[in-house]
């Protein structure tokens, strides 16, 4: 890991750090214009001897480099971002490494990088762009080199597998031999990059760089950050959000084998020890008393309670409205109604929300896996009231995210509360798996009323949605709400498919004390669920198949229509199932791309599921590591299979219920019976998200082939609450 930065080069020149990257050896130094209209600048060497950028780094022995901006946290963006540098850079993919870009220059130098913030699917579709261009400019200037030593024109020179040759006289360079000169050379203002049909990198299988460590151990997560003179912290915390600390019985556990210091905040209790044990077990002794406030008595009947006068209120905001819904659906000779309900979820990541932090010397370094290292060195450098270049964050792989360790950056600042009381001594904090589903930041609650309108020959005409939830960004950026609407809690209601020529979509907010955040496909796991279901209960009012159904109301939105047919195929739709087995289906456009599940299971004993067989079809415009893609898909699915079957938080007397994997389980092993089938059809042209969309449509196929099954139909989540398991 490097070592902590200083705040030199904080305000150098770009013409001094070109100097200073080029000096330090034989290495390329290649940027590109991240979005703010001027190019990269080379910066120091990393581990002495060669040069560092922006994006690429070509060593001398011809290893490349390629900077990550994005987090690793199980998708492969590791993987698939550098992909995208090497298919225009026309280097040899087994040189190539990876390694994260530095949070501290980023912050430094106006958002290098452009962007650190990993979430909503959009490490590679937000940077495709930009890293094609990154490897189309260095692989120029390394041309450019190589044609400048034989003396022959550029254009009569070409790169691939990380050599420069020169047709006519036959001569070759490598890359590494032509770093040096490259490096002093102009950065192109302008790159052209190959079309689909030229690329050999971008949709090819190729190993994953985080794999092996993983499989073999070797990874190094925060809970595994070990540094000389190491101190260990545990937390606890007001249980109920909003309250604080009355008193703590420090003396209690002072002079205890181990423990090394205690800390008292305005809510909560650190025990920093020699160990984590120790320090765990002495915090959990430690007599406190905690000022619960004015959410001692909510509950989660309290709160679904106030979401219901939501769905009753006569005037809420409008996200979207076409044609008379109000009307139509007055005078309809069908008409149903329903609500739908879905719960407050936990991350649960399998690895508790962890982070080390050294204060030492005026300066402050910090060890975390996070999703945004731009927000981790920004609470960093507030708790302890530094400057951003006293400050150093160390980014590692996080093991689970899920939307946990972006925006919402508690675990770091306490870390830093920590190592402040202990100057010279870095302090590794670990929450337990008890505060960290006690205290996490939750998937929102939410309820909704549905009304649909049939006419005489089962044609949909109308309909109209209420929404009853809370809202996340009210909480984390305010400033993106409004007139009242959360632009993300509408999602697959207000841009839905659907050509239904009369449709109201409104929203009511209600926020609780139980805070919210963003959680794998955030509205997308309930609010297909919602749409989906309630489009299958209109298709048995209407007599209809519900993929015939779907058809004609997709024509106008055809990947959607493409992706419900690849479904509808794959699993044999149109052709009898096997005895005992039924099917569900359903469609989710999310995050840029577009998916449709199907579901087939059978049910024993009234009400033990064993899920055969899920199909997604998944169209992500373009795919870069199909590998990758697919174990997204099979990962999403068994996500949605176990969200759908076990999640939920419940709220007693102000505070979360559960506290571990006994009462909030996720899905077992055994549990995951189903054949899982990744159907990649995509038709080009556009760049989608991949890691949440899988899973959109999963909950809905699965409870429509539930009433299939068994004529119930669920409109509330988990099932558990209904009675079922899985075999």
């Amino acid at each position: 890991m490097r070592e902590a930065g200083t705040s030199e080069g904080f305000d150098a020149s770009r013409r001094a750090f070109l100097l200073k990257g080029a000096a330090v050896g034989g290495a390329l130094v290649i940027g590109v214009g991240t979005g703010h209209g001027a190019a990269a600048d080379a910066g120091v060497a990393r581990d002495g001897g060669a040069g560092i950028t922006q994006w690429v780094v070509v060593e001398p022995d011809d290893t490349v480099t390629v900077r990550i901006a994005r987090s690793e946290l199980g998708q492969g963006s590791f993987t698939g971002l550098a992909q995208l540098v090497c298919e225009e850079l026309e280097c040899d993919w087994r040189n190539v490494r990876a390694e994260y870009a530095d949070v501290n220059e980023h912050m430094r130098r106006d958002c290098l990088w452009g962007s650190m913030v990993t979430g909503g699917s959009r490490s590679i579709r937000e940077s495709q762009e930009m890293l094609r261009k990154a490897g189309a400019a260095a692989r120029q200037m390394l041309v450019a080199a190589a044609a400048a030593r034989w003396g022959v024109p550029p254009v009569e020179c070409g790169a691939s597998q990380g050599v420069i040759t020169h047709a006519a006289s036959g001569r070759t360079l490598t890359f590494g031999a032509v770093a040096a000169e490259a490096a002093r050379r102009e950065i192109p203002g302008q790159v052209a990059l190959k079309g689909p049909k030229d690329w050999r990198l971008i949709g090819s299988p190729v190993p994953r760089f985080d794999i092996p460590d993983k499989t073999t151990g070797r990874q190094i997560y925060a809970a595994d950050v070990r540094l000389p003179g190491l101190l260990h912290a545990s937390i606890v915390q007001v249980p109920v959000f909003g309250g604080r600390l009355k008193s703590a019985d420090v003396s209690a556990v002072s002079g205890t084998r181990g423990v090394r210091k205690v800390v008292v905040g305005d809510d909560f209790v650190a025990v920093v020890a020699d160990n984590w044990w120790r320090a765990n077990r002495a915090v959990r002794a430690l007599p406190v008393e905690w000022d619960a406030g004015e959410h001692a008595a909510v509950t989660s009947d309290a709160i679904r309670a106030r979401l219901r006068t939501g769905l009753d209120a006569a005037d809420v905001p409008v996200a979207r409205r076409d044609g008379e819904a109000e009307a139509v659906l007055a005078s309809a000779p069908m008409v149903l109604e329903a609500e739908y309900h879905a719960p407050y979820l936990a991350h649960a990541t399998l690895e508790p929300q962890t982070a080390t932090a050294l204060w030492q010397d005026g300066h402050l370094q910090v060890w975390v896996g996070t999703q945004n290292g731009e927000a981790s060195i920004r609470a960093a450098a507030e708790e302890a009231g530094l400057p951003l270049e006293r400050v150093n964050v160390h980014k590692l792989h996080a093991g689970g995210g899920f939307g946990r360790r972006g925006a919402h950056q508690d675990y770091t600042r306490q870390a830093v509360r920590l190592a402040m009381e202990l100057p010279g001594t870095p302090v590794r904090l670990q929450w337990s798996r008890e505060e960290d589903i006690r205290h996490d930041r939750y998937r929102p609650v939410e309820s909704v009323r549905l009304r649909g309108a049939l006419d005489e020959a089962g044609n949909w005409i109308a309909w109209q949605v209420r929404q009853a939830e809370q809202s996340i960004l009210a909480s984390v950026r305010p400033a993106a709400v409004r007139g009242g609407i959360d632009p993300v809690g509408v999602r697959a209601f207000a841009d839905n498919p659907y050509d239904v020529p009369n449709f109201t979509n409104t929203y009511a907010m209600h926020d609780s004390h139980v805070p919210p955040g963003f959680w794998r496909a955030v509205a997308h796991t309930h609010n297909p669920y919602f749409r989906e279901c309630f489009i299958d209960e209109l298709c048995r009012l209407a007599g209809r198949d519900p993929v015939e159904f779907r058809r004609p109301l997709l024509a106008k939105s055809p990947k959607d229509l493409a992706v419900l047919e690849a479904a509808a195929k794959a699993v044999g739709w149109n052709d009898a199932a096997p005895e005992g087995v039924h099917r569900g289906i359903a469609v989710a456009d999310a995050y840029g791309s577009f998916t449709a599940a199907a579901v087939e299971l059978s049910v024993r004993e009234e009400r033990i599921v064993d899920v055969r067989r899920v199909v997604v079809a998944l169209d992500c415009g373009h795919v870069v590591n199909p590998d990758a893609v697919i174990a997204q898909v099979e990962g999403g699915v068994a996500w949605a299979l176990g969200m759908a079957m076990h999640e939920e938080i419940t709220i007693r007397a102000g505070h979360v219920e559960q506290s571990n994997f006994t009462d909030y389980p996720v899905l077992r092993m055994h549990e995951m019976t189903a054949r899982v089938e990744a159907l990649l059809v995509p038709s080009g042209g556009f760049w989608g998200g991949v890691g949440e969309p899988p899973l959109a449509a999963v909950p809905a196929a699965l409870c429509n082939a539930l009433f299939a099954a068994t004529g119930r139909r669920v409109r509330s989540l988990p099932l558990k609450r209904h009675g079922f398991s899985f075999a």
